[in-house]
């Protein structure tokens, strides 16, 4: 039985034998299920379908751990769009011929079927959150749908809960082991937790063009930060006095302590007083600062803008 394509009629591969359950999903109409398997007995009618409602073919193997992390985002995902697609799942080891039919090569392999033609596709196991962000340009994000892994870490982190975020984080490194950002951020969590060489050594063992990127040098700041800042006792020690040394170290305080705003305050007033301290330490420090917050941060974007002003 040939593949045809719904809109023209043309066959889109060659002979693929029927199954013998060929009667046995319904997909048509308000009836479809939401996940499905799909094999020769209904790709044709899969492919009709797509005519009506989008399908996202998940093409996977038993043995591929990669699979065995995406499918079940993918199984979670449909629940929650709640009829906005089908996903369908094609085990590629018992559909070889359909799969090589298709242009499957590795798995997984996630397509997007509408009105019978490939719409879009990803391959690997992509964390959920990018899967989530893959499926938003197509469509409408479901209005209750659940907060991330990612987002629940960075709410647990805002709220001063490090060992949930971190707990969080470990989890996600343990499932996407190659996916860098995971481990950076899981450093984030250890430095919020007091666990500053812990999170040193994973960055470390980063691959070099992690290591080194925006991401991973603002985690590495932070801990520096936090080991430069004057203790309490320095910090007391240091009332009264009206120099620059006094001015930057109190600034490092803030800025450890998670105080930005007043750090980055202290900062751009020490480069406006007293540029040449330590060698340009301010200037550097914001820098430093804007690293760890992130490009996009609101502090970044407008403390940059500050220092761009000042300076030129």
């Amino acid at each position: 039985m040939p593949i045809v394509d719904p809109r023209t009629g043309e066959p889109l591969t060659d002979d693929i034998p029927a199954g013998e359950n060929a009667d046995a999903a319904s997909l048509s109409g308000q009836n479809a299920e939401m996940i499905i398997d799909v094999d020769a007995s209904n790709i044709q009618q899969l492919l009709e379908t797509s005519m009506q409602v989008p399908v996202l073919l998940g093409c996977w193997a038993p043995g591929s751990e990669p699979c065995k992390t995406l499918m079940p985002v993918l199984e979670k995902l449909a629940r929650e769009y709640q009829g906005t697609f089908i996903l369908a799942k094609l085990n590629i080891d018992e559909n070889q011929e359909i799969a090589g039919q298709l242009g499957v090569r590795s798995v997984p392999d996630v397509k997007l079927i509408s009105q019978g033609g490939l719409v879009d596709h990803f391959q690997d196991a992509l964390p959920e959150k990018q899967v989530r962000e893959w499926l938003a340009r197509y469509f409408p994000a479901p209005e209750e749908a659940p907060a991330s892994p990612e987002d629940q870490a960075a709410e647990a982190l805002a709220a001063g809960d490090a060992a949930t975020a971190r707990g969080i984080y470990q989890e996600l490194v343990q499932q996407y082991p190659q996916h860098a950002p995971y481990q950076v951020e899981l450093a984030r969590a250890l430095v919020a937790d007091g666990q500053a060489e812990e999170a040193r050594t994973l960055l470390d063992n980063l691959p070099p063009e992690e290591r080194d990127a925006a991401p991973a040098r603002g985690v590495r700041a932070s801990i520096e930060f936090d080991e430069q800042a004057p203790s309490a006792e320095e910090l007391a020690a240091l009332a009264g006095r009206d120099d620059s040394e006094a001015h930057f170290k109190r600034a490092l305080r803030q800025v450890a302590d998670g105080d930005y705003e007043a750090g980055l305050d202290a900062l751009l007033a020490l480069v406006k007083r007293d540029r040449a301290y330590g060698d340009d330490a301010a200037r550097r420090t914001l820098l430093q600062v804007f690293d760890a917050l992130g490009a996009d941060h609101p502090l970044t974007v407008a403390y940059r803008r500050k220092l761009f002003a000042l300076l030129y």
